[in-house]
């Protein structure tokens, strides 16, 4: 299959030797939407964007994310306008509010069938994050292209073969849209194949995570390291998927 653009970023990180080719996307794309949502383009300053950040808000990760990445002006503008936003909807359920009733059966029933509304609301918001919708629409787009090429490209489907395979959480991901993209032929070879690459791998996570453990004792302290020195991040990206050493990533100012 002749690379397109759309494919070079998926056989970059089939290529760059991770331990899921998911995970280099997941950073890389992330990285360019905290660019773009406030890096030197100001893209913050535009009405659109800001419409569409006031509306969606961003989650607790994000906005760890960008008070990290610096920018404190553009911060400042995102949250002022949101903070007008959230204002108004918080004084509209306020306003639209009013307390149930109390009975001697409702003290012992859990209120889990009828959430408080303003739980709900403030659950709803929690829940919404604008570079969170912003990166599931691209990483559907990256789904749908792994199984085009995984389809029309027999060199492609090597190279996966030959990986380190996924972290687990990108790994169900595939699994699923597997269901929908392959043939009842396609998924006959793909599922053993996948299924065999994830144990080799996540054995081979395993056992470096278990001989850096036992480095630690006295007996081992002039043994090779082997491949166990970075093995408890590496673990915690198979099981996960993410990043657990990587520094911030910042504003390049």
């Amino acid at each position: 299959m002749k690379e397109q653009l759309y494919t070079i970023p998926l056989n970059d990180a089939v290529t760059a030797n991770d331990e899921c080719p998911f995970c280099y996307i997941e950073r890389n794309v992330e990285q360019e939407l905290l660019d773009f949502t406030l890096g030197s383009g100001s893209s913050y300053m535009e009405s659109d964007i800001r419409e569409m950040t006031d509306q969606a808000g961003f989650c607790r990760a994000h906005f760890k994310k960008m008070f990290d990445y610096g920018n404190t002006l553009g911060n400042g503008w995102i949250l002022k306008t949101h903070f007008m936003r959230v204002n108004q909807e918080m004084k509209e359920q306020f306003e639209g509010f009013s307390p149930r009733k109390s009975s001697l059966m409702g003290k012992f029933r859990k209120n889990t069938d009828s959430p408080h509304p303003i739980a709900g609301w403030i659950r709803a918001r929690e829940q919404s994050c604008y570079i969170c919708r912003r990166f599931e629409e691209t990483y559907a787009r990256y789904l749908d292209t792994f199984f085009v090429m995984y389809q029309r490209d027999p060199g492609f489907a090597d190279r996966i073969r030959n990986s380190k395979g996924f972290c687990l959480h990108h790994f169900g991901d595939l699994c699923v849209m597997a269901e929908e993209k392959l043939t009842d032929k396609e998924k006959a070879a793909f599922y053993p194949m996948m299924f065999t690459l994830m144990e080799e791998n996540m054995q081979r996570v395993a056992d470096d995570v278990a001989w850096l453990v036992e480095k630690f004792d006295y007996r081992n302290k002039d043994a090779d390291w082997k491949n166990s020195r970075d093995a408890i991040q590496r673990g915690m990206q198979k099981l996960k998927g993410s990043y657990p050493a990587d520094p911030p990533y910042r504003m390049n100012k």
